[in-house]
């Protein structure tokens, strides 16, 4: 049975690995089927034919099933010709959703479209629209709740995010969540306040999971800071909690306790099991059903409600499968092993939802469950069934035994999971086993079901329990900020290649195997060696960060309508800018440049250069001081801009950014060819902002790249002007790359300097559709006309120029490799 279940899975996750879905593969997978049943009709029973062709027939359903989920997906996107037109729409709320004073974002079923007055067939069902007060009109938005109708004007566009290594993929989730496009609300008229047929049962959930939530939100003050984490851990819904707790709450590894876990939903569980045995039994009813089938069934239904409340979270249907296939063997009389019980439920969650494996809460579950019933051994003791002879020993000893498997399942989830942690977060935690020591039972036995009563039970008595739970938790959090501001608190690594993980699984395999510890530690002590430290050795030993003597590389970020470039010498590193603000709390260095830098295991920063003070080059620049070590700052900024304050206030020298600079690097040259070199920087600078842009070369023998932030005309004539014969013969033959000046603004990239460089190829760094219509047609056209190849982010995703030494080969463009099955659409 395992066999059959495993060549399901894997037929499922072989079409995750393919680059786009087979344009033949119903009839494909409708021919093996065939050929495999005919075998299996045709075999003697038991021979290894037959057994070959049940496996290949299960693999290539698992397949099917799979290529069927994602062609419905790719056919709910929204049209290309309709993007940025103003829509009228009409449908439902379908979806619990992310509301805050500054708006609301929310799922939305489409039941008719409209442009002006033409009705569209061939439309999206779900969207995900965000509705937030024009600035022309900051009154507040009204309510939205799950099962409202409304009447719609918005402006959509389709699924797109931008594409970085180790960055969140907006198109991805847009994929796994089925929504076809996606877009803002220009304003809206309520229809009917709830609109939810009878047997609609999905959004009669998603109903009571709203007003489970105002319940909660009114139940407690307005400035009670953990609300949003007991939201979570009664429903699921983590949208409250704010940025800077989740960094408290991973920097000490107890983020896997602020959800609805496994184990929260086996209490639950238990508690539904005990309730239902002791009701049942108190009469005849037994006559009828044994209580132990009874109290299973309630077990698992209360494991389904509570799941389907949770939002049906991984975890959470990891356990209510689990806790399932434990009922029915109960029923039909079946003794499982454990590991069955988990293929089961890890089957049945890739049946229903094979995007799963894209997701941590996967891997993390799984992982986990799957570690500790190796380590404990493959015995029904685990499924909480009692032997009948623990009351034969004394109590303390049962205590002690009881404490010694805790430490040791502790120690067996953290050893297993670091390999996952790692490539899912860069981090693990140091202090995590002394924060999860008092965390785990405090949240678990404490704050979690306190929560749960008090957001069940009436108000009059749920506030009364609601409030000491919130007070537990700000316990917990001062304890927990403490542990966190150690300095020691969090190791970084780059994310692991698979061969790390390869060979950190077979180190775990070995160190956390069944038996007793005593006498195989040394054998358990080398299964850690191998798992542990092989991930923080100095990255420059792997992978690609090793560039020899003259040799430098340029990551170009997909940062939307902005500017962020990486470049790195052979020991050196320099960033150009750091992208733009979005929203209050939200910039480009949080969303894209932090996590691209932990993923590839950089934490300290030789110099960063800012070309201007525009917010959409200056814009990550705090997030970034927050977490990375900078050495040194050059830039075009006002004396007074605040980015130079805070600076001052970490003691990192600032310098101007003036024509005539220029120093070397591991054989690199980086030469600085605006602004003027008497440029004074003050407030009161005459010209415009983008004139003062710091443009930056840098160039070994080979090859040069130009980083010329937003310079425009003016700028751009003092730079051709500057190019006399001197200095085009510095230049040379080299092969140059261009960033194109203001994001290919029709006010840069003037056709005087585009002839005095002769760029090779170029670039820009711009929005998706960004409202400014960067890059400008005419700026397109002249670099075509000139027979430059133009590349922008919007179509390539993040770009990574490598810059050789050497005659053959001098400089490669990579475009970032990360796109999969649900962008075979977006690329048609």
């Amino acid at each position: 049975m395992r066999l059959a279940i495993t060549a399901f899975i894997a037929g499922g996750l072989l079409l995750l690995l393919l680059p786009q879905l087979p344009e033949y593969w119903l009839i494909s997978c409708i021919t093996f089927n065939v050929v495999f049943l005919l075998t299996i009709l045709l075999s003697n029973q038991g021979s290894p034919l037959k057994k070959f062709a049940v496996i290949g027939l299960l693999f290539v359903v698992g397949f099917a099933w799979n290529a069927l989920y994602a062609e419905n997906r790719l056919k709910n996107v929204l049209a290309t010709e309709l993007e940025g037109k103003e829509l009228t729409l009409k449908g439902r709320v379908v979806a619990l959703p992310q509301s805050n004073s500054s708006g609301a974002k929310f799922a939305f079923e489409v039941d008719e479209a409209f442009s002006g007055k033409e009705a569209l067939n061939h439309f999206p069902e779900r969207i995900y629209l965000s509705w937030q007060p024009a600035w022309r009109n900051p009154q507040a938005i009204p309510e939205v709740i799950p099962g409202q109708r409304w009447k719609i004007m918005a402006k959509l566009k389709r699924p797109y995010g931008s594409l970085n290594q180790h960055t969140f993929d907006f198109e991805r989730w847009s994929f796994h969540q089925d929504f076809g496009a996606s877009g803002s609300v220009r304003s809206g008229e309520l229809l009917l306040d709830k609109d939810i047929f009878w047997i609609e049962l999905e959004l009669r959930m998603e109903l009571a999971r709203w007003h489970l939530r105002k319940k909660i939100q009114s139940m407690l003050p307005d400035d009670a800071r953990y609300v949003g984490v007991l939201i979570a851990l009664v429903m699921g819904d983590q949208n409250a909690i704010d940025q800077d707790d989740w960094q408290v709450f991973n920097a000490t590894g107890i983020g896997h306790l602020i959800s609805i876990s496994g184990l929260h939903v086996t209490m639950l569980a238990g508690v539904g099991a005990s309730c239902a045995a002791f009701i049942w039994r108190r009469r005849t009813w037994p006559l009828i059903a044994p209580v132990s089938k009874v109290a299973a069934v309630a077990g698992f239904v209360t494991a389904f409600i509570y799941a389907w409340l949770a939002g049906f979270q991984i975890p959470a249907q990891r356990t209510m499968y689990m806790v399932g296939v434990v009922a029915f063997a109960l029923w039909t009389g079946r003794n499982p092993r454990s590991f069955d019980i988990w293929w089961w439920a890890l089957a049945f969650v890739l049946l229903i939802d094979p995007m799963a494996p894209y997701t941590p809460g996967f891997w993390l579950s799984f992982g986990a469950v799957a570690a500790i019933l190796y380590a404990m051994g493959d015995s029904s003791g685990l499924l909480g069934i009692p032997t009948g002879k623990e009351l034969e020993t004394h109590w303390m000893y049962r205590i002690g035994q009881a404490l010694r498997e805790a430490c040791r399942v502790q120690a067996v989830v953290t050893l297993a999971l670091l390999p996952l942690t790692l490539y899912w977060f860069y981090q693990i935690s140091i202090v995590s086993p002394l924060a999860n020591a008092f965390a785990i039972p405090l949240v678990s036995y404490i704050v979690t079901p306190l929560a749960i009563a008090g957001a069940l039970l009436p108000e009059f008595i749920g506030r009364w329990l609601l409030l000491p739970a919130h007070a537990s938790m700000e316990y917990l959090a001062v304890i927990l900020e403490w542990m966190a501001s150690w300095s020691w608190s969090v190791a970084w690594s780059k994310q692991p290649e698979w061969w790390m993980l390869v060979i950190a699984g077979c180190g775990i395999v070995y160190a956390i195997r069944p038996g007793p510890i005593g006498e195989t530690w040394k054998g358990r002590l080398l299964g850690v060696c191998l798992s542990g430290p092989l991930f923080f050795w100095p990255s420059q030993l792997f992978g690609d960060a090793s560039r020899a003597q003259g040799e430098f590389r340029a990551s170009v970020f997909d940062i939307g309508q902005g500017t962020a470039v990486l470049i790195e010498t052979a020991n050196r590193k320099l960033l150009y800018d750091t992208g733009p603000i979005q929203g209050k709390k939200d910039d480009a260095g949080q969303r894209v440049i932090l996590p691209y830098l932990r993923g590839k295991g950089i934490n300290h920063i030789d110099l960063m250069v800012i070309s201007h003070s525009d917010s959409d080059h200056i814009g990550g620049a705090a997030t970034l001081l927050k977490s990375i070590q900078f050495d040194l700052m050059m830039g075009s900024l006002p004396s007074a801009n605040p980015l130079l304050q805070n600076l001052y206030k970490r003691k990192i020298p600032a310098l101007p950014c003036r024509f005539g600079q220029s120093w070397k690097w591991d054989g690199v040259e980086f030469v600085i060819w605006h602004p003027h070199e008497e440029t004074v920087f003050t407030d009161q600078y005459p010209g415009k902002p983008n004139e003062m842009s710091c443009v930056l070369e840098v160039r070994n023998q080979q090859s040069s790249l130009w980083l010329t932030g937003d310079v425009e005309k003016q700028g751009e004539a003092e730079i051709t002007e500057r190019l006399d014969e001197k200095m085009l013969h510095e230049i040379g033959d080299r092969e140059l790359i261009f960033m194109a000046p203001h994001h290919g603004s029709k006010t840069s990239s003037s056709l005087a300097l585009l002839q005095r460089l002769e760029p090779h190829q170029a670039f820009a760094q711009n929005g998706y559709r960004n409202r400014y219509g960067h890059p400008h047609p005419d700026v397109t056209a002249r670099y075509q006309g000139l027979g430059i190849p133009f590349h922008q982010t919007p179509k390539t995703g993040a770009q990574t120029w490598l810059f050789k030494n050497n005659s053959k080969s001098s400089t490669q463009f990579l475009r970032h490799d990360i796109k999969r099955i649900w962008h075979r659409s977006m690329s048609n």
